[in-house]
């Protein structure tokens, strides 16, 4: 029998989950919700489009929900009030607003005896994985996490709400003597501004005044204002040719000592590099989908992150296959 799943919310991130529910045969989805009007989103599958404010009919048809809204502001209310009437999903990604997400989702879910899983992804997801993995292992150590080059879809909102910018594009880009340094095992302290540096391609509005766009992104708190920050003015035209992608990707290194006086230095390095930053975190979603169902059929209620679920969970095969192929 199929995992039937409902995607809430169909961006950029929402059209990566109907394609990797495609990859997984059991699974199917079977409607996607959306604040829309209906009739003007087409999706890529049969499933039925259907609107936001009807969500709460489909509670006897869906396994799992798999929200995909935006952090800021969609998360942090739609997760919440969705847990009460399904399982499911997000990709919560404010890291300094983990626990407090993670408290009210609790509730919500505990409250109607649903599971929900939160922050699923690459980071917060696969990369909090390799962080606590590697940390119980080298106990004596220093981490590093490093971003990039990949388009940050958060900063390029950040760009295209200054006065003067029709478009934006921000790539986020590591440091490379910053990367080879965390690896050699050194341990250096390496502040905000010497582990990463922002690339910003703006398409500036008609007869805008340059100047003062690129001081407006460069003093930008919480976004620029603490990086070594290049603004690149460009055509709508050389916008859409050279950075119409999402890519990204990453490292998360830590280093460690172990052994008599710690004499032996140890590396432990995972990296990712994507093509398409939505449609890689849609597959981590999915999987997590399936062991949401799983574990919700066990009796399990409340909220869950990765650190919670063991792997096998994840896979559609069974442990006898697990065991004699990957173990």
């Amino acid at each position: 029998m199929s995992i039937r799943i409902g995607i809430y919310g169909y961006g950029n991130l929402g059209r990566g989950v109907e394609y990797a529910i495609k990859q997984n045969p059991d699974t199917e989805l079977v409607a996607v919700f959306t604040r829309r009007d209906p009739s003007t989103v087409k999706v890529n599958s049969g499933a039925e489009v259907v609107s936001a404010d009807k969500v709460g009919e489909w509670k006897d048809k869906i396994d799992v929900m798999i929200i995909c809204g935006g952090s800021a502001t969609d998360l942090p209310v739609q997760t919440p009030a969705l847990a009460k009437q399904f399982n499911v999903i997000d990709s919560f990604d404010t890291h300094a607003r983990i626990p407090e997400h993670f408290a009210n989702v609790d509730a919500a879910a505990k409250e109607t005896g649903h599971i929900a899983v939160i922050s699923v992804g690459w980071d917060p997801g696969m990369f909090s994985l390799q962080r606590l993995l590697s940390n119980v292992i080298l106990r004596d150590g220093a981490d590093y996490t490093f971003w990039g080059r990949g388009v940050s879809q958060g900063h390029s909102d950040a760009i295209r709400r200054v006065k003067g910018v029709k478009d934006a594009k921000q790539y986020t880009v590591p440091v490379e003597s910053a990367v080879e340094a965390a690896r050699s095992g050194s341990r250096p302290e390496l502040s905000t501004r010497q582990k990463h540096t922002r690339e910003c391609w703006v398409v500036p509005e008609e007869g805008a005044d340059l100047a003062q766009i690129e001081h407006d992104i460069k003093t930008m708190p919480n976004y620029f204002s603490d990086y070594d920050t290049t603004v690149n003015f460009i055509t709508e035209e050389e916008l859409k040719r050279d950075h119409s992608g999402l890519p990204h990707g990453g490292f998360v290194i830590r280093t460690g000592s172990t052994g008599e006086n710690g004499k032996s230095n140890q590396v432990i390095e995972y990296n990712i590099k994507l093509d398409s930053n939505p449609e890689f975190t849609a597959c981590i979603l999915v999987a997590y989908a399936r062991a949401a169902v799983r574990l919700a059929g066990e009796g399990a209620k409340g909220c869950k992150t990765v650190f919670d679920i063991a792997p096998a969970y994840l896979a559609p095969e069974d442990g006898d296959f697990l065991r004699a192929h990957m173990l």
